[in-house]
């Protein structure tokens, strides 16, 4: 896939992460039913893979969906294995070299302009600047697109609706929302309310389009 393209086209990635398989998967699927099209399972949540694996063979083959938190070459291989197309990494590591090896496009997690120029060199197709609250939110966006013009920016860590819209105005690509949009949908709480938050957040995204 061309995550890149992809991700400026949609502009929003949605992470889920829980304790909860079947309500991740529940929270996976209603997502994808509003028109979310960037969808990311964290390793971290409890039997990701087999959300991974389910979600896939729900989706079908051409819908995209990714792999968040993978760490390392093992975390890649089975991402790959489980029917990931896309890898999503915290930092710059074995994990961003082995999933590129797969064939799978790579979200690498930078902070510093150290970190961009590296991932560059890794063969990152985009840049999760994380954690973006913390390095200065979109302030800090704006700096770096200065010295990285081209790059793909994709902020995550404390994006909510009015973070995601002055994120992408300060020259952001897309945004990572977890648990302002997930909110306990993953713990079971209601896909109503999911659907909700959903369309508010891919309204204030279409809104944000220069």
């Amino acid at each position: 896939m061309d995550l890149r393209a992809t991700l400026a086209a949609h502009r929003l990635v949605a992470i889920v992460r829980g304790d909860d398989a079947d309500a991740a998967l529940r929270t996976v699927l209603t997502l994808a039913e509003e028109g979310l099209e960037l969808i990311e399972v964290s390793l971290t949540g409890k039997d990701a893979l087999q959300v991974v694996e389910r979600a896939r063979a729900a989706l079908g083959p051409g819908r995209p969906l990714g792999a968040g938190t993978v760490l390392t070459a093992d975390d890649a291989l089975a991402a790959h294995r489980a029917g990931a197309d896309f890898a999503v990494t915290p930092g710059l590591g074995e994990g961003v070299v082995a999933a590129r090896e797969l064939g799978m496009p790579v979200l690498a997690g930078v902070m510093t302009p150290t970190d961009v120029i590296t991932a560059r060199t890794l063969g990152a197709a985009a840049l999760k600047i994380f954690p973006a609250a913390q390095a200065g939110g979109p302030a800090y966006v704006k700096a770096l697109r200065g010295p990285f013009p081209h790059e793909v920016f994709v902020p995550v860590g404390g994006v909510d609706e009015a973070a995601a819209r002055a994120h992408l105005a300060a020259g952001a690509t897309a945004v990572g929302v977890g648990s302002p949009l997930i909110g306990d949908a993953v713990e079971g709480g209601s896909l109503d309310a999911l659907r909700v938050r959903a369309r508010a957040f891919r309204a204030a995204v279409a809104e944000a389009r220069p």
